[in-house]
């Protein structure tokens, strides 16, 4: 009687252990809420980044060399769909193919980039940025596009306070211009 207890523990730990391994590989959320005082509801990446979409880019991706160095796609490896935070939905969770072959992922159908002027979580810089051949805005958890207050330049020009899914705060920074 011990031999078969012992040997139902050491399958149940077998088991516990095998799916905190899948646990791990599969990590947290690569998608989740921010929520914004001057944006609303956004889409940020797993460190709380903003994430933006090119208005001219539905579809297809336009958004290549020099313009994805500045716009750092979101990029999947991974096999399924990537994991969401609380409060959007995984119907509108999609990838969809670059040029060189790699798979970006989407929202609502619009391919994901952050932005590398900003530095910090919850700074949404690159909002409203203008780039022939369209301008850069965050997504809405909704899956619409933000159209923010712009700076100046077409640029975040506002500061405002931003409380992230996991309540911390951040403070945005004012930048302008494209930064390329």
């Amino acid at each position: 009687m011990t031999k078969r207890i012992t040997r139902r523990i050491l399958v149940l730990v077998v088991l516990a252990a095998a799916g905190v391994g899948t646990a791990l590989a599969v990590g947290g959320p690569i998608l989740k809420v921010s929520h914004n005082s001057r944006l609303g509801a956004i889409v940020v990446d797993a460190k709380g980044m903003t994430l933006y979409h090119l208005t001219s880019e539905r579809g297809k991706v336009a958004c290549t060399g020099t313009c994805a160095s500045f716009w750092p796609p979101v990029l999947w490896a991974g096999k399924g769909k990537p994991a969401l935070g609380a409060g959007l939905n995984a119907a509108k969770l999609g990838t969809i193919k670059r040029p060189n072959g790699t798979l970006q992922v989407t929202y609502n159908k619009f391919p994901l980039y952050r932005y590398t002027q900003d530095k910090k979580a919850g700074q949404t810089n690159g909002e409203g940025v203008d780039d022939s051949p369209g301008t850069w805005y965050a997504v809405s958890t909704a899956g619409a596009i933000v159209k923010g207050a712009s700076g100046p330049s077409g640029a975040s020009g506002a500061s405002g306070a931003t409380t992230t899914e996991d309540n911390t705060t951040t403070t945005d920074s004012t930048t302008t211009g494209r930064g390329y």
